[in-house]
């Protein structure tokens, strides 16, 4: 039975567990990872795709930005369309600051390769991970691997693990409250080889619903449709697809450009708050803790900012200081309301909602309306540019 004693035992090698593993190794501090599915897995998840400036900032400075630079599209601003009127919201002209498109599976691949280069700890594929003594001086996790059954103690566990992971179910249920929220509308979203047929993302209010161009690279475009949750994706053959997406991206003198799909599925959308990321000695980043719906492009960088807070926090820790360690849980939720109240803001404002015909036709000319208050109004501009291109830490 192998036993391995570490200062910080991680649950989870997303994004998430594993960069916080190499901020903490970037400091000196040992850390193991712990991951219930394959690395290959790991490497072929499909999520979020732009990255805030915050963000870029803090993956080069931990020496993971070369493919950033290289790879990454960077983007000064974002489209906002409404009733077939295009408008740009330039971020870099109004605070200086843009957004990056780089796909969250390139995030992990550049993780996993400065891991494997450096002889990190992380167990793949490890079963029936448990957490347990987590009010003690000493917390443990205990799962197998290879046959064996495993067990680490740590000083401090943090769990990476996501929303249907173990560490946040071990908080007793008398001392965690649980935030959820459920969007009657989801996302259809496609990979497909062509070119973007646009130099910035395209937000789209439309009657018939929301529609999304973004991109991956310059050879490869990901479009989103809005759907009802309980939609099946056998309903939407690809002609349907770019029928609808033509139609609901349409402006006069544009062309939206077609091509092979390579990818299609169907998310539900929703909104989740953790009352607390720490209990004792667990600390929760991530999905773990929080989940937003991705109109705002928030998830990936949500995860980046707890993560940067909590190593920030244990590294003073390991210095003889408590304060920011102390602080993290309470930190990371104020930032999260903020970057919450900024995922539902564009979520309402850009999808059509579902009711009589009346109450649904009021709510479509109000979302006309804010749609056109904002491209009118400099201030406006200025707060959606602030928080879509990262709030600071």
């Amino acid at each position: 039975m192998p036993n391995e004693i570490t200062r910080i035992a991680i649950i989870g090698a997303g994004p998430a567990g594993l960069l916080l593993a190499w901020a903490l190794r970037d400091a000196g501090i040992d850390s193991i990872v712990v991951e219930n599915r394959s690395e290959d897995y790991v490497l072929a998840r499909i999520r979020a795709g732009v990255l805030e400036q915050g963000s870029v900032e803090t993956l080069t400075r931990l020496g993971l930005g070369d493919r950033i630079a290289s790879d990454g599209m960077v983007h000064n601003g974002i489209y906002l369309q409404a009733d077939g009127v295009r408008h740009n919201v330039n971020f870099n002209e109004l605070i200086g600051r843009t957004v990056t498109v780089y796909g969250q599976q390139e995030v992990v691949k550049d993780l996993v390769a400065a891991h494997r280069d450096a002889g990190s700890t992380i167990y793949y594929e490890a079963t029936d991970v448990s957490v347990h003594d987590l009010e003690s001086s000493d917390p443990r996790v205990t799962f197998g691997h290879g046959g064996e059954q495993h067990t680490i103690t740590a000083d401090f566990i943090v769990g990476a693990d996501g929303f249907h992971g173990v560490c946040r179910p071990s908080i007793p249920f008398s001392d965690i409250t649980l935030y959820d929220r459920n969007y009657p509308f989801a996302w259809l979203g496609i990979l497909a080889d062509v070119a973007p047929s646009t130099d910035e993302l395209i937000y789209a209010l439309h009657e018939d619903g929301f529609a999304m161009h973004s991109m991956r690279s310059h050879t490869v475009s990901r479009l989103y449709l809005q759907v009802d949750p309980t939609e099946d994706i056998a309903n939407w053959p690809d002609e349907r697809i770019w029928e609808t997406l033509q139609t609901r991206l349409a402006v006069p003198g544009w062309t939206l450009h077609e091509g092979t799909v390579t990818e299609k599925s169907i998310t539900p959308m929703r909104s989740f708050v953790a009352s607390r990321l720490d209990y004792h000695n667990l600390f929760l980043v991530g999905d773990a803790g929080h989940i937003v719906p991705p109109t705002g492009a928030k998830g990936l960088n949500s995860a980046i900012s707890d993560v940067t807070m909590l190593a920030a926090g244990l590294i003073s820790h390991y210095a003889g200081d408590d304060g920011l360690l102390s602080r993290y849980g309470a930190a990371a939720l104020a930032r999260q309301w903020k970057v919450q109240q900024f995922s539902q803001w564009m979520t309402e404002t850009l999808h059509r909602h579902p009711g009589d015909l009346q109450t649904n036709e009021f709510d479509y000319r109000s979302q006309l309306g804010r749609i056109d208050y904002v491209t009118g109004s400099l201030h406006a501009q200025r707060s959606l540019a602030e928080q879509y291109t990262g709030l600071p830490l």
